[in-house]
């Protein structure tokens, strides 16, 4: 069987250690003075060598060299040991599954036990912070004074979980990211060593991607190596699920030209072809990403192919900053979004409509800026454009129900719904409007693609339902495109031109 990449060329030596040279300074230090702790807290990112410092350090305190500053040799027999994983003291526990009071009463046991090959028995616990309440505790105690020959190295990557009694106890070191050079750096010597040939675009890529942690780097340069052929950029694009796909280039056109339906026609077509929604989203946020570097004027930072990079500046040039910056937040909510119950595809849809719901887009009907009728008060909206609704206007039937009771309950009725309707919950906190008009509830909504998300036999049905349940009248339901950026508030006429003035973009700024 191959050994994977990040297994061998783990580091043998303390000159070996990548991006944490604050931790390696202290600890060569403590040896040479022979003033090494008795435990210690090795915290950080996943793959920023916490567990490679650790086997470093237990064979160090165990190097049979006479020479202090020389530990460890790699040479005598407890470092051979450790290094063909034979070391009988140096104990690895993997607190994700050894984490009760029983496994650390175990270990307790075990600890006075004199050492079987070294000086010290060293007990390294990784993920130190998946142990109960109760396994803490009865650490305490021994954390505190231990034996003379035990030294404890606890690991982990959310030092937030780790009790302040315990942190009190140790000696704590903080593991940063390796920068993206130096990872490059070390992949580059893989990859001689290895006959391997790579792009550095290709590797830059794979340092980015690995987000700071040298192990997965590695792992991702050894997934690579495996296709046999030359590392290019475009080919760790596409393994790694980097590459700028048509589906998001279409996406982004459609936002530009404004058209929902192809968007949402692409948006399905790539779900249909097996596509995750979430994945779709983060590179759609990837791809802005993009868009706001070019914007900035770093376009050197953007990892993408010459067309793709042609296609981006065109994009850039095309959204305003706020724009990409508005669409990328609103997408990326959607990448990280957990909701969607059995629709998973719902995020990403109200993503784009959300996105096309732009603040300048212009109504079918405007209102007027503001209404004066005495002497009820009166309330001032600030206009959506000029022409003004006509005073002939046709008077609405007078409503069964008062807008603003159903108005106030509108959140408790969404959150009423089972999980089986997660869907329409997610809908109904979309409703931007609600109006009763005699016996008919007006929903408003973004956009024509929301509209057509709810306006279904089943939803609409429903929807009814939730009224007759909650209120005991009966209700037709007829949703509408607004972009009001408000409710009616219940001390407006739900069915004057204040109500239409809002309802086709105005917004109330003032009441007097």
């Amino acid at each position: 069987m191959t050994q994977a990449l990040y297994r061998k060329y783990r580091p043998k030596g303390w000159d070996a250690v990548i991006g944490q040279d604050h931790v390696v300074q202290t600890l060569t230090n403590s040896i040479k003075a022979d003033r090494v702790g008795h435990a210690y807290l090795f915290a950080g990112p996943r793959g920023t060598g916490k567990t490679t410092v650790a086997r470093l350090l237990a064979k160090a305190v165990n190097c049979l060299n006479e020479d202090p500053a020389q530990r460890p040799c790699n040479a005598c027999e407890n470092c051979k040991a450790v290094n063909e994983n034979r070391f009988m003291d140096m104990i690895e526990i993997d607190a994700a599954s050894n984490n009760g009071v029983d496994d650390v009463r175990d270990l307790r046991e075990k600890i006075n036990f004199s050492p079987s090959q070294g000086k010290y028995k060293v007990y390294v616990v990784d993920e130190v912070h998946m142990l109960s309440s109760g396994a803490f505790n009865a650490l305490l105690k021994t954390l505190e004074e231990p034996p003379p020959h035990a030294i404890f190295v606890l690991a982990t990557t959310e030092i937030h979980k780790i009790p302040a009694t315990v942190l009190s106890r140790c000696q704590r070191h903080e593991f940063r990211r390796v920068p993206v050079d130096e990872i490059v750096t070390n992949l580059k010597q893989i990859v001689a060593a290895e006959n391997l040939t790579a792009d550095d675009e290709a590797l830059t890529l794979i340092a980015r991607q690995s987000a700071g942690g040298m192990r997965d780097a590695q792992s991702l340069l050894d997934q690579l190596s495996s296709t046999g052929t030359k590392i290019t950029l475009a080919l760790a694009q596409t393994v790694l699920g980097t590459a700028t796909s048509k589906t998001v280039l279409d996406i982004i056109s459609s936002v530009l030209d404004h058209q929902p339906a192809h968007g949402l026609e692409t948006i399905h077509r790539a779900l249909d072809s097996g596509a995750d929604p979430r994945s779709l989203a983060r590179q759609i946020v990837e791809y802005l990403r993009g868009l706001m570097l070019i914007q900035m004027g770093n376009i050197d930072q953007v990892e993408a192919t010459r067309e793709v990079k042609q296609q981006m500046d065109v994009h850039a040039k095309s959204f305003s900053t706020s724009d990409v910056l508005r669409m990328m937040k609103i997408f990326n909510n959607a990448a990280t979004d957990l909701r969607g119950g059995w629709q998973p595809s719902l995020s990403i849809e109200l993503a784009l409509a959300e996105v096309l719901d732009a603040p300048t887009e212009s109504p079918q009907i405007a209102a007027p800026v503001r209404t004066q009728p005495k002497p009820v008060p009166v309330t001032k909206t600030r206009e959506a454009s000029q022409p003004e609704v006509k005073s002939d206007a046709p008077i609405s039937e007078k409503p069964v129900i008062n807008a603003g009771d159903i108005t106030k309950a509108w959140k408790h009725l969404a959150a009423s719904l089972p999980k089986s309707q997660a869907n329409l919950s997610a809908l109904l906190n979309s409703v931007r409007m609600i109006d009763v008009q005699g016996k008919t509830l007006v929903l408003g909504l973004a956009s024509d693609v929301l509209v057509s998300k709810i306006d279904k036999p089943d939803q609409i049905e429903a929807i009814q339902k939730l009224i007759k349940d909650n209120f005991n009248v009966e209700l037709s339901v007829r949703c509408i495109v607004t972009n009001a950026k408000g409710k009616i508030p219940a001390n407006v006429a739900q069915d004057g031109m204040v109500a239409a003035a809002i309802q086709h973009g105005g917004e109330i700024v003032d009441m007097e």
